[in-house]
């Protein structure tokens, strides 16, 4: 199952809302994770079509992140080391986009060649994993 990453300015009632819209396209969340940083929320949703959610979430304001990007949150000093880490185990970096940062963490979504690779070597970091460290 497949994610689709929401990017919105945190407020309440906004889970709600994204539940709301999807259950009027009889689209089921079958998980979620929320992350908030610098007064963004990013969340990730686990449902059977991401494309069509997307779509549906898109067609109602809300900015979704590419369904092939990983989410990742790591220290503000760790992008180097990050790209450096894939960049040794021969995974090119197509894209490295921040989503929203504080003082101390951000969250990025990254673009790569070798997409189930870097998601093996990134795991501690990946959005919504329970294990995963702020920091690098």
């Amino acid at each position: 199952m497949k994610s689709v990453t929401i990017v919105s300015d945190d407020r309440v009632g906004l889970l709600a809302d994204i539940s709301y819209i999807l259950g009027k396209s009889a689209i089921n969340i079958d998980g979620l994770s929320v992350d908030v940083v610098g007064g963004k929320a990013v969340i990730s949703l686990e449902v059977k079509d991401p494309k069509r959610a997307a779509g549906v979430l898109q067609c109602n304001g809300f900015r979704t992140t590419d369904l092939d990007s990983i989410i990742i949150k790591i220290a503000n000093n760790a992008v180097e080391e990050i790209t450096d880490m894939l960049e040794g185990e021969k995974v090119q970096v197509k894209e490295f986009n921040p989503l929203s940062s504080d003082a101390e963490d951000s969250i990025y979504a990254i673009s790569v060649d070798k997409p189930r690779k870097a998601t093996k070597m990134l795991s501690a970091f990946i959005l919504g994993n329970s294990e995963a460290p702020s920091y690098y």
